[in-house]
């Protein structure tokens, strides 16, 4: 797999921890965090990464807002996006996956597993 840059966007820290923990030592991607909406959409702007996982329960900005903010902005419209939720309803997930996003990840999520699931995902 070749080296990717991946930006969380999540408020809980233990995840973003487990991120970087599975796709930096797993397979050796740069992982970029950020812990709210806005501070995510700023980084993705200027850091450009190769795709978002984003968190869908978020306090201020959730991560809907979030993903439509980030479609309305040239820099960003592009980048790939998975979501990551613990509403694991096949109901739930059919609705995020009519947003436009292109994929959604249930947590808990493997760590270890989880670059194979994104490369699946995007077909990579």
């Amino acid at each position: 797999m070749s080296h990717k840059r991946v930006l969380i966007i999540d408020d809980e820290e233990a995840i973003q921890t487990v991120v970087q923990f599975g796709l930096n030592m797993a397979v050796g991607w740069e992982v970029l965090t950020a812990s709210s909406g806005p501070e995510g959409i700023s980084r993705a702007q200027s850091e450009q990464p190769d795709m978002i996982l984003l968190d869908v329960m978020m306090p201020d900005m959730d991560g809907l807002t979030t993903f439509q903010q980030l479609r309305q902005q040239p820099e960003t419209q592009t980048i790939p996006v998975i979501l990551l939720t613990a509403k694991a309803q096949a109901s739930e997930k059919r609705i995020f996956q009519t947003t436009g996003v292109n994929g959604v990840i249930t947590k808990p999520f493997n760590s270890l597993e989880l670059a194979a699931q994104i490369v699946r995902i995007l077909d990579w």
